[in-house]
């Protein structure tokens, strides 16, 4: 026995016409977000990659700090350093120098950071700031549209992945 045919008109809205609405809703509020309220100022996604960028520039500043103190890590945290650098030019590609530089970035190389006493000290301390500037990231990719947003949830999970080799050593 055949089963009956659905009625003609379907109750409701249609899916073309509920798909076109999300669609139209999505241009306009991308069209909007990106914006800022005063328009004379640095958007969000400059003022994003210009302090991503300094972080990542006071993180290789530590760990130049580490290597200077205990040349013997070389090995072990080279890679990391460099993965860090990669960072920095990944932030600063494509900006203005003015952008990027917030005076602090010319007062970073005279104040140099602190280097605990011990190897293993120092770097739980790596690992320690890696995780907390990955977790901040990872906060901050929320407030960013696009592009700036996947490269701080790139850098974020380098980061964490950092801290996971610092403290466990799996960087020999």
């Amino acid at each position: 026995m055949p089963y009956p045919s659905p009625p003609r008109i379907p109750s409701g809205p249609r899916r073309r016409t509920l798909l076109a609405s999300a669609a139209g809703a999505a241009l306009l509020a991308g069209c909007t977000a990106g914006a800022d309220s005063g328009g004379t100022g640095p958007s969000a996604t400059v003022r994003a990659r210009a302090r991503a960028a300094e972080d990542s520039r006071e993180l290789l500043a530590r760990y130049d700090a580490v290597l200077a103190a205990f040349p013997g890590l070389t090995g072990r945290l080279h890679p990391l350093r460099a993965e860090v650098a990669a960072h920095v030019a990944a932030f600063t590609q494509g900006t203005t120098p003015t952008a990027t530089a917030s005076g602090s970035a010319s007062a970073s190389p005279s104040a140099s950071p602190s280097v605990p006493a011990t190897e293993k000290d120092a770097l739980a301390s790596l690992a320690a700031a890696e995780r907390s500037l990955a977790d901040r990231r990872a906060r901050e990719l929320l407030d960013v549209p696009g592009e700036p947003a996947r490269l701080l949830a790139s850098v974020a999970a380098a980061g964490a992945a950092h801290a996971y080799l610092l403290t466990t050593g799996g960087t020999k």
